[in-house]
């Protein structure tokens, strides 16, 4: 209860800080209240520059971001169906997502700036003070620099080339065009790399808990980009980095999303222990109770072998006026109060994940035994064999699968996976009669380039 009580007094402290640090100078300005801090004074010291920082992890547009990223990335793919009658969300579905749609304006796109300009703030505020320790200095730009990359990661893989912005002032960034996906990517590994030089192997606060960004969790990141990028070779040395830094080891099924489990790298704290994920769950699995907002497409579970326990651990169903829905049950803590704590925080990165991206990297390098090593530890968590895979082209078609049956609901890695290894058009275009091509990129919003005339549009939607 401690704990709790004090997590919740810094979370208070953090919204002061950030309603501070995203103040605009008004025409007729006003003295600040006595509880808030003024942005020239939040990186006077350690401590204020560290509340600062933290803003990023319980921000809104980090934790909204992060779900509509997985929400919107699930429909687009052949992961997740929409139980509501929005049109806007049917368009996901269908992949006919309308540049007048405002839902990937809101929690994609603007979302992503406002943490990016969030960093850029705090990473010139830290680079302005003398108040301030080195060592705090390194651990809070590694931090920011962590976000800022993560964003970027996301937009470049749903919109493709997008705006690069590192100033603090809105006003120059208001008119930026489009980067190239190179540039965007060089950014991204820019700002990871930093991180890794920045951030200690070691957790700030709760090592148990593992809620602040070390240099693992950066280097699991780095991991994936290099991946996304085709680059096999240091794909599979930063994911070894992290599988072989002693530091992490794989959980049961059951336990693998609850706060403690040692297969986290990442996550993030919530006030009470209930992840932000929850509301893929309903109150109850008896019939006639309404399914949540997104579930399962109906034949997904059919991908899962005989006897893989991940079906029966991360899945359970309702049924609803006669149709059966099939609902992710990664995590089990619908909601908490102050009087009834629950042990699940939002996992970002896991140990699983970094084993599948070495086994991918290792099977484009012709590293067959390697590969396989890798997959079979994902195999043998969830209750299987080894794999029978031993070509290079079959592994690599069972290490896709492997990935759609560990990460489904954890963000957009179904939908990112179908696009950067080419079968997008294969599995989408044989599963929805109104696929194309150049869906495969979000339009940019009509909104936007309304705003900002240097934008261009994706193929597709003029």
């Amino acid at each position: 209860m401690k704990i709790n009580y004090m997590f919740f007094k810094k979370i208070m402290a953090l919204c002061l800080v950030l309603t501070a640090l995203s103040s605009c100078k008004k025409f007729v300005e006003a003295d600040l209240a006595n509880n808030l801090i003024a942005k020239e004074d939040a990186f006077t010291t350690d401590n204020s520059a560290t509340s600062a920082t933290l803003s990023l992890y319980s921000y809104f547009s980090t934790v909204d971001h992060l779900r509509y990223t997985t929400w919107f990335g699930g429909l687009m793919a052949d992961e997740l169906q929409n139980t509501t009658s929005n049109a806007d969300l049917i368009q996901f579905s269908q992949n006919v997502v309308a540049p007048t749609n405002g839902n990937p304006t809101s929690y994609i796109w603007n979302y992503s700036y406002q943490v990016i300009r969030y960093s850029n703030l705090i990473l010139d505020g830290i680079g302005r003070s003398t108040g301030m320790t080195a060592p705090v200095k390194n651990q809070l730009s590694g931090e920011a620099k962590f976000f800022r990359a993560l964003m970027y990661f996301n937009l470049v893989n749903f919109y493709g080339g997008v705006p690069i912005t590192s100033e603090v002032t809105e006003l120059d960034n208001a008119f930026k065009p489009r980067a190239t996906v190179a540039e965007v990517y060089a950014q991204i590994f820019s700002d990871l790399k930093d991180a890794q030089n920045l951030l200690p192997t070691t957790y700030v606060g709760s090592a148990a808990l593992k809620v602040r960004v070390n240099k693992w969790a950066a280097t699991a990141l780095l991991a994936k980009v290099y991946l996304y990028n085709k680059d096999y070779a240091n794909a599979e040395a930063e994911a070894t980095k992290v599988i072989s830094s002693g530091t992490y080891s794989m959980s049961t099924l059951a336990n693998a999303f609850v706060n403690t489990s040692n297969e986290t790298i990442l996550q993030l704290s919530t006030l009470f222990g209930a992840s932000a994920f929850s509301t893929y769950r309903t109150a109850s699995s008896a019939a006639n109770v309404a399914p949540p907002a997104y579930v399962l497409y109906n034949n997904f579970t059919k991908d899962f072998e005989l006897n893989d326990n991940r079906k029966t651990s991360w899945i359970d169903s309702t049924t609803f006026n006669a149709i059966k829905y099939y609902r992710i049950n990664k995590y089990k803590v619908q909601s908490a109060t102050a009087a009834t704590l629950g042990n699940e925080y939002t996992v970002l990165l896991r140990l699983s994940e970094q084993y599948l991206i070495r086994a991918e990297a290792r099977a484009q390098l012709a590293n067959i035994g390697g590969a396989q090593d890798d997959i079979n530890v994902v195999r043998n968590r969830a209750g299987l064999g080894n794999t029978n895979a031993a070509a290079q082209s079959t592994l690599l078609a069972a290490i896709a699968k492997e990935r759609k049956l560990e990460l489904f609901g954890e963000f957009a890695n179904r939908w990112f996976d179908l696009k950067r290894t080419g079968t997008a058009d294969a599995v989408l275009g044989a599963l929805k009669p109104t696929w194309k091509t150049t869906a495969q990129l979000l339009p940019i919003g009509a909104d936007q380039i309304l705003l900002n005339n240097k934008l261009t549009q994706n193929p597709g939607y003029n």
